[in-house]
């Protein structure tokens, strides 16, 4: 094994990681603030999916010598705009929409887990009951609903006095 090259491999790696990382940034922020918040918003799995992808493209312009700052560039746009073309058409065609989009899904009603749901999203009894103490409660007693939303996070409807529903807390996960 080759230990000299570990630490150290020489000033032109390190010229060129401060050179290109620091336009790259710059540009990403640029693009993302030209693009809009909804970019980056996480709303579903394929936001979520675009995200990653930015921050590993990003990682790759920044460490890969192969990979110019040009390409690099072309390909969070790219990204961009692909995110931006996803949300154009699931704005106008809900068909779109539908597929691109998960649904959230109810997991607990009234305090009762709704155990088919759960085995569909694969969520765990614990898991929920996680969820609950996150949301200050020590079960599902005063709980209206939990919900597994699209981005993966859950929402907890605190249950009123007079079954109407109630206030509404977040737990993320």
């Amino acid at each position: 094994m080759d230990w000299s090259g570990m630490f150290f491999q020489g000033w032109d790696g390190i010229l060129r990681t401060v050179i290109v990382g620091a336009l790259a940034y710059v540009y990403l922020v640029g693009a993302l603030r030209v693009s809009g918040k909804r970019t980056l918003a996480k709303l579903n799995a394929f936001d979520l999916v675009v995200t990653i992808a930015i921050g590993s493209t990003l990682a790759t312009i920044l460490l890969s010598k192969t990979v110019a700052l040009a390409e690099g560039m072309v390909a969070l746009a790219l990204l961009i705009g692909l995110q931006f073309l996803v949300a154009f058409l699931s704005v106008r065609w809900p068909a779109f929409a539908r597929a691109v989009r998960s649904e959230p899904t109810l997991l607990v009603r009234n305090g009762e887990l709704l155990r088919d749901a759960m085995r569909r999203t694969r969520v765990t009894a614990d898991e929920l009951r996680t969820v609950a103490r996150t949301a200050g409660h020590e079960g599902f007693d005063g709980i209206a609903a939990v919900v597994l939303e699209s981005d993966g996070s859950f929402s907890v409807i605190e249950a009123s006095g007079d079954g109407s529903g109630g206030s509404h807390g977040e737990a993320a996960t």
